[in-house]
Parts: structure tokens; C-alpha cells; sequence
């Protein structure tokens, strides 16, 4: 509302108004202003749910400290939530088809994770929300997104042509008019845009709309992976808060550049109109994470909940789709992924050895993945990996894991020049 406000005042030359047709400015109001609210609203949000006693059920797990987090309120991720919905509302461009997607992705997730910690809380139902519906709800946002990519006259691209001289890159141009495209980043590779066609060539003729079903498919699988990786790593003070806000900075790089045809040429990818726009939702969702982390950082005063957790998920995966680098995904969101591999690979193991051996075995000591780092090494687990001997404090695992989600953005972002 503010970008509208101070455009008319811009029109009538009023001094200092033209600041707000500058994404960068925009941008850093945008996290400032939702790190103040999830500061100062989230002070009074952890209130009333002491007072309302909706307090985390923590599961028996044998872990230092866990039952001092007993009755440590939940369903915080409604502060990250209102922190980016209201300062989307005034740095914005609400009309930018990317800021609607987002915006819908946010408050439909959001709206998922909350019937989820609903159900466990006040229904009294550990189990929550039966797993079939999250996956409905999470398939019908996927579908959702894309089909508005497929339909929406707004988001179109304009593919990178390079000119070589002597099989050497000498300019990067771009053709005059957009396109629509289901062609993707993918990194290390010196012809660095993978047409998601390729996968249905065979079928000749009829390829060209084949694709849109299987990037839909697509679509419908980042979303859901994503949403659901980030809900496994949500197990420690800060963890996937913190590795959140990491990975939306990069995301806010990845756009800017994307909508920026000077920097889309240098970097030689695809020049994304519009998506610039995206940097100033990317910089409320790191405000809004940071500013929960306040609250979150060890010992925890509140958690995040499904209603953080599936929402701050399903956005970074429909923003790397509205970028067209969702194939960064598997690195910028390393932590993620690992985590859920590792759950994936110990059922499937246990699965696997007890039907062979009649007694089920583990990889890890317990999965999530950070938890087997919680648990000693002295052979007490029947599990193949023992290390550490030592379990690590969990503040000292949370900083470990942003580390290694720090160096993770930045080998993401570098892999745009590294062909």
C-alpha cells in the first residue's frame, strides 16, 4: 500500500517519494519492518498461548534436556506468517503475478499447517492432521502454481542467446520478444538451461504440450518435498528458522538477478520480467524468520509448529520454480534434503532387514538426521554409523548446521558461473 501511496506522491514531485520505485529500498524496508513485527507482535503472541496453554507435546526420545521444553508454546509460525503478509502489504507491488502466487502460497500453507497443529493441540491428537489431506492440500497448491505459470500472460522469459567466437562466449543476448518456457537453471553445466521437453521428445508432435503436464508434475513434487523437508528439520531451537532465512537471502540474490537483464546477461541465464519483484518478498521472509529466531534461538521460548514449518517450506519451493532454479534446490537446501534422506533411508533399511533377517536395523542412531548427533556412540543403538562417540550440545549442532547451510547458499549462488 505504501508503494502506491508514495508513487502518487512521486507523480506530484514530492521529495523522497521516488525512493519507492526501487526494489533495493523496498526490499530493506520490507525485512526490517517484518523482523520489527515478529520481534514486538511475537512477544505478545507467546503470551496468549501461555495463557491458552497450547503448549508442545514432546515425544519420549531420550534426549538431553527435552523435557525442559515441555509445555514450551507452539504454533509460532503464525508470527512468521503476519510478519511477511503485513510487510508484503505495504512495500509491495500486490498487482506483480510473483507477489500473488507467493502471497497465496504463504496464507494456503500457512492455513494447512495451522488445522494441523489445531488438531493436535486442541483435539488432542498427537497425530494431527491424517497425512493424506497435508498431501492433498500440498498437491492443490502445486497444481495451482502450475497452471498459473502455464496460463498467466504476465510470466513469460526471455531465453539467453549466446554469441561464441572461436567456441568463446563473447556477449550473452536476449531474444526481443517473451516467451513462455519450461526451461530450468540447472548448475555446473556449461549449456546451463535444461528444457524440461527434453523428457517427452519421443512423443514428436504432441511434446510441446506434453511438457506442461510433466512440469506440472514437477511442480507438484518440489512443492510437496520442500514443505515436507523443512517440517522434518524442524526439531531443534532454531534450526529451521535460521536455515530458512539463509536460504531466502540466496533465493533474494537469485531473483534479482533473474529480473535484472544487465546482471541475467553477465551471469549469462535467463532474463526472468518482473521477478525482480520477488527480492522484496524474499527479504520479508528472512525479516520474518529472523525476527521469530528471536524467540526460537535456544533454549526455545516458542516453536514454529507445523504452521511454520510446512509454510516456510512450500515458499522456498514455489519461489525456486517462479525463478526457474529449482534445480538448485537439492543444493541451496542441502539441510533439508539430507535431513529427509536420512528418515527415508532408515525406514526403508529397517523395512528391508526385517523382512530379510526378521529383525529390523538402522543406519543412523535416530533420524532425523540431527538427532542421531544427539544420541552417544557407545554401541547402546544397534546402528551401522556410531559416530560421534560423543553426543554435541544442541546449540553447537544448530550453529554447525547453519555453517554448513551458509557455505551451501554460497555454492549456490556461485554455481551460476561456475560452468
Amino acid at each position: 500500500m505504501l508503494y502506491y501511496l508514495f508513487d502518487y506522491l512521486d507523480k506530484l514531485d514530492f521529495p523522497g517519494a521516488g525512493m519507492f520505485q526501487f526494489v533495493m529500498f523496498r526490499s530493506a524496508m520490507a525485512a526490517i519492518f517484518a523482523l520489527l513485527i515478529g520481534v514486538f507482535f511475537g512477544k505478545k503472541l507467546i503470551r496468549k498461548l501461555q495463557k491458552k496453554q497450547i503448549g508442545e507435546t514432546i515425544r519420549d526420545l531420550d534426549l538431553e534436556g527435552q523435557y525442559s521444553k515441555r509445555g514450551t508454546p507452539t504454533m509460532g509460525g503464525i508470527i512468521i506468517i503476519l510478519s511477511i503478509l503485513f510487510s508484503m502489504l505495504l512495500f509491495g507491488k500486490l498487482e506483480n503475478i510473483y507477489i500473488i502466487i507467493m502471497l497465496v502460497s504463504t496464507v494456503w500453507l500457512g492455513t494447512l499447517g495451522f488445522a494441523d497443529d489445531y488438531i493436535k493441540v486442541f483435539k488432542k491428537d498427537k497425530e494431527g492432521l491424517e497425512g493424506k489431506f497435508k498431501i492433498i492440500a500440498q498437491v492443490g497448491l502445486g497444481l495451482i502454481v502450475g497452471l498459473t505459470i502455464y496460463f498467466s500472460p504476465e510470466i513469460v522469459v526471455r531465453e539467453n542467446t549466446e554469441i561464441r567466437i572461436d567456441n568463446v562466449i563473447e556477449d550473452v543476448t536476449y531474444k526481443s520478444e517473451d516467451v513462455k518456457t519450461t526451461s530450468t537453471t540447472i548448475p555446473f553445466v556449461k549449456n546451463n538451461n535444461f528444457d524440461y521437453r527434453w523428457l517427452v521428445s519421443w512423443l514428436g508432435d504432441y511434446a510441446d504440450e506434453a511438457v506442461w503436464v510433466v512440469f506440472v508434475l514437477i511442480v507438484i513434487l518440489i512443492v510437496t518435498a520442500v514443505s515436507n523437508s523443512a517440517n522434518l528439520t524442524d526439531g531443534l531451537d532454531g534450526l529451521a528458522s535460521g536455515s530458512s532465512a539463509i536460504i531466502g537471502v540466496a533465493l533474494g540474490i537469485l531473483a534479482y538477478v533473474s529480473g535484472r537483464v544487465d546482471f541475467a546477461s553477465y551471469l549469462n541465464i535467463m532474463y526472468i520480467p518482473g521477478s525482480d519483484e520477488l527480492m522484496v518478498f524474499a527479504s520479508a521472509f528472512v525479516g520474518a524468520c529472523v525476527g521469530f529466531l528471536w524467540y526460537n534461538a535456544y533454549p526455545a521460548q516458542v516453536f514454529m509448529g507445523d504452521t511454520g514449518s510446512l509454510t516456510i517450506g512450500g515458499i522456498i519451493g514455489v519461489f525456486a520454480v517462479l525463478i526457474h532454479k529449482e534445480l538448485l534446490l537439492p543444493i541451496l537446501c542441502g539441510v533439508f534434503f539430507v535431513e529427509a534422506l536420512s528418515v527415508i533411508g532408515q525406514v526403508t533399511y529397517f523395512k528391508y532387514t526385517k523382512k530379510k533377517y526378521g529383525t529390523g536395523r538402522r543406519i543412523f542412531k535416530m533420524t532425523p538426521l540431527h538427532h542421531h548427533f544427539q544420541k552417544p556412540g557407545d554401541g547402546s543403538i544397534d546402528a551401522i554409523i556410531q559416530k560421534p562417540k560423543t553426543p554435541i550440545t544442541e546449540p553447537k549442532l544448530v550453529t554447525r548446521f547453519w555453517l554448513i547451510g551458509i557455505l551451501l547458499a554460497v555454492l549456490a549462488v556461485a554455481t551460476l558461473k561456475m560452468r
